[in-house]
């Protein structure tokens, strides 16, 4: 069977669609196969509503496990019956819990779909050995395993815990089409978010967790806001951090330069409003809100972990510094803030590079050869 002829059956298996990198991702990968002539739907593992409503609205059916427990039996069967009443050809996993959930509906089943999986960062979380363990038992039965970026990649392999003849590199791609950077589009961000013209913003895009370190950007604030008084940071996300972020600006005397927008599902409309881009996380996979931003046409600050490098060419399409580099980073702020034409420079670079390399059409055709080479497996 040849993916780029027949139309297939897909269900892709998330732990939630709550607004995130990994479900904005997998949410317009959906979409795309469906407009190719896939028939695609999506399984929640947890009880979500996120990006549910986007994806009903195209006609894909979402179907939800509500899950409860540690192992459970139920959301199994659910997972199990949703592949089937769609005759399902792929089963797509995303991530570790997925991944064992969906190879568990999957067996003693007699010409069951192909399971495959794909791993979207580092893997910080399987330092929890009873999940590592569970994700490595599944991956017996997994097909092909596709990674997001080179970095991922080698992590995987070099751990052992993904056999190379089995794995496949899968660049993350979004629908550039959807960023873009006009002045009409920058004024309309700014008075979605209340900023002034004059406001020299950097603005940053993840979940409040110790993870995104946004507690770095909040530290810099007294020194960066010295040279430019205008100066505002916009934090799009929520999460567990949020009232301890606001609590740091605030012991800073900073809180008149902090926004924190909390859960936003307009962040392409958003963009805009930026004049730099900073991601100073600890570990990537490849990172979406940093295709987001490159494919808006921003200047970008990030840290070299994970995927960053493979997306950002140090000086010719952003800045890299080093994980949690404080001196580092907030000499890169300063430059990128004093130079509007560096700034210009960067993020034009960037786009061209989003454009080639990482749209939601290559990331469709990359995945119809995943999907291929797994279907071409052994049972």
């Amino acid at each position: 069977m040849s993916t780029s002829e027949t139309p297939l059956s897909i269900l892709h298996v998330v732990d939630s669609l709550e607004f995130g990198g990994l479900e904005r991702v997998v949410t317009d990968l959906a979409i795309t196969q469906q407009q190719h002539g896939h028939r695609v739907a999506v399984f929640s593992i947890n009880t979500t509503t996120g990006f549910s409503s986007e994806l009903k609205a195209v006609g894909i059916p979402v179907h939800i496990g509500h899950k409860s427990g540690t192992l459970d039996w139920g959301v199994i069967k659910s997972l199990r019956h949703a592949a089937s009443s769609m005759r399902a050809d792929i089963v797509h996993a995303h991530n570790f819990v997925p991944n064992y959930y969906a190879a568990l509906s999957l067996l003693a089943w007699w010409g069951a779909p192909k399971l495959v999986n794909t791993c979207h960062d580092m893997g910080t979380r399987l330092s929890h050995k009873r999940l590592k363990f569970l994700f490595e038992c599944s991956l017996k039965r997994t097909a092909r395993v596709a990674m997001v970026g080179q970095q991922v990649f080698d992590r995987y392999i070099q751990a052992g815990m993904v056999p190379k003849d089995r794995a496949d590199t899968v660049l993350n791609g979004i629908p550039v089409e959807r960023f873009t950077f006009t002045p009409e589009r920058r004024q309309r961000a700014r008075t979605l978010l209340e900023l002034a013209p004059s406001d020299l913003v950097i603005g940053c895009v993840g979940r409040l967790v110790g993870l995104k370190n946004h507690r770095l950007l909040i530290e810099l604030l007294p020194s960066l806001t010295q040279s430019h008084p205008n100066l505002k940071l916009v934090i799009v996300g929520y999460g567990e951090l949020h009232e301890a972020l606001n609590a740091q600006a605030a012991g800073l005397g900073m809180s008149k330069h902090l926004l924190i927008t909390g859960q936003r599902s307009d962040v392409a409309d958003l963009l805009p409003a930026f004049d730099v881009f900073a991601l100073p996380s600890l570990t990537e996979g490849l990172s979406i809100a940093l295709l987001e931003a490159c494919a808006t046409g921003l200047a970008v600050l990030a840290t070299s972990v994970g995927g960053n490098p493979e997306i950002i060419k140090d000086g010719h399409s952003g800045i890299l510094v080093g994980s949690d580099d404080a001196p580092a980073t907030q000499a890169a702020l300063l430059q990128l803030l004093g130079d509007a034409s560096l700034r210009a420079r960067l993020g034009e670079t960037a786009r061209d590079w989003v454009l080639e390399h990482a749209s939601a059409k290559a990331l469709h055709h990359a995945y119809d050869r995943f999907y291929r080479s797994a279907l071409g497996a052994a049972p």
